[in-house]
């Protein structure tokens, strides 16, 4: 039996990595059921500081989906499009749980607050921890789009001439 019924989890998801399928896996290890949310193409372009997805709303929830299967089954989730930092689990009193990554687990201090201001009680925070690269340092979909590394982490060189 799982410990909760419905957790939350979210990101951009433009380019899909070992950091992500961390993140999900501990998700679905954990709940019954996970609300996914995956950041607007308008909400994405407005993170300061994130360099400019490759793909749009439509095509990494597709890609997603098809991964989600391919990885983990027949498991049960929603996705949900995110307009704003938190979407579902500030509303949702269902929603028991967030699973986030260590850089972005401060957002669920924030996210309880929020909560409590709307009257819903606070919901556990569990952190996965970043998964690293080669080189020791976090993979992300940045340092993919960079060309410093390959959605496993593995280093990449540049062809010098």
């Amino acid at each position: 039996m799982k410990k909760f019924n419905l957790a939350a989890t979210g990101g951009t998801f433009d380019i899909l990595h070992v950091g992500h399928f961390a993140l999900l896996s501990k998700a679905f290890e954990i709940a019954n059921s996970v609300i996914i949310g995956v950041t607007s193409d308008d909400f994405a372009s407005q993170v300061k500081g994130k360099a400019k997805i490759q793909h749009s709303y439509e095509d990494r929830t597709a890609v997603l989906k098809k991964a989600i299967r391919n990885k983990f089954g027949d498991v049960n989730y929603l996705i949900s499009k995110l307009q704003t930092t938190f979407g579902p689990a500030v509303l949702s009193g269902e929603v028991e749980v967030l699973v986030a990554s260590r850089d972005t687990s401060v957002r669920g201090k924030e996210l309880n607050k929020i909560r409590q201001a709307n009257g819903l009680k606070p919901i556990a925070i569990v952190i996965v921890e970043m998964v690293k690269a080669d080189d020791g340092q976090s993979i992300s979909s940045t340092r993919i789009r960079l060309g410093q590394i390959d959605s496993l982490g593995k280093l990449l060189t540049r062809n010098q001439t």
